[in-house]
């Protein structure tokens, strides 16, 4: 029995070793050597201070910024540790109440909006962490940015283009528009100022 116990002892511990140090100690070392800002969370900073993720969601609430996608996650939105969708069907009436109060929510904080509520909005993505809306429904949103900031409604769409982002190669995805980037361009004096197709995107505010 000694000899058979001694032979699996050395190979669990040269396993875990292995495995549960030298493996991630080298993953690690390489990801920060290699690309040092994924490996850190993807931070947005603004002035030197991390703002967020550019990876994970933030929930806006308030009207003078753009509202992002609803999370599921749980025990709080944007939970980035505990990423997952409600796993609600369309049938489910909790689902349909809670579309209800999410479109209730948009239409009283721009009650003279009368479009149709761009369906991400009232609905959240599979992994709760979704950073981005489309662009419709960052069009649906610009009157009630433009009047709680005072600026022109035209102004504040240019913005939203300025920070649409393309498919990849015109082909993979989808035209999408970034909720941390917009708002933290928002922010700005630039946001004030004539000719905002040229403001900068996400990588301009690491």
């Amino acid at each position: 029995m000694p000899t058979t116990i001694r032979p699996v002892l050395a190979v669990f511990a040269a396993l875990t070793l292995l495995c549960g140090l030298a493996y991630p100690l080298a993953v690690t070392f390489l990801a920060q050597l290699l690309m040092p800002h994924q490996a850190g969370g993807s931070l947005v900073e603004r002035q030197g201070q991390p703002v967020g993720s550019s990876l994970v969601g933030q929930a806006f609430t308030a009207p003078r910024y753009f509202w992002g996608r609803p999370s599921a996650t749980a025990p709080m939105p944007n939970n980035a540790s505990g990423s997952g969708g409600a796993n609600q069907g369309p049938l489910n009436p909790a689902l349909k109440e809670a579309v209800a109060a999410r479109i209730a929510a948009l239409r009283a904080a721009d009650p003279g909006n009368a479009a149709p509520v761009p369906v991400d909005l009232v609905t959240a993505s599979a992994s709760g962490l979704d950073p981005h809306i489309s662009p419709a429904a960052a069009r649906y949103q610009a009157g009630r940015v433009a009047a709680a900031r005072k600026l022109p409604r035209e102004r504040v769409l240019q913005l939203v283009e300025a920070h649409t982002e393309l498919p990849w190669l015109g082909v993979f995805g989808e035209a999408r528009v970034h909720v941390l980037a917009l708002n933290l361009a928002l922010d700005t004096p630039a946001a004030m100022a004539p000719g905002l197709a040229h403001q900068a995107r996400i990588a301009d505010t690491r």
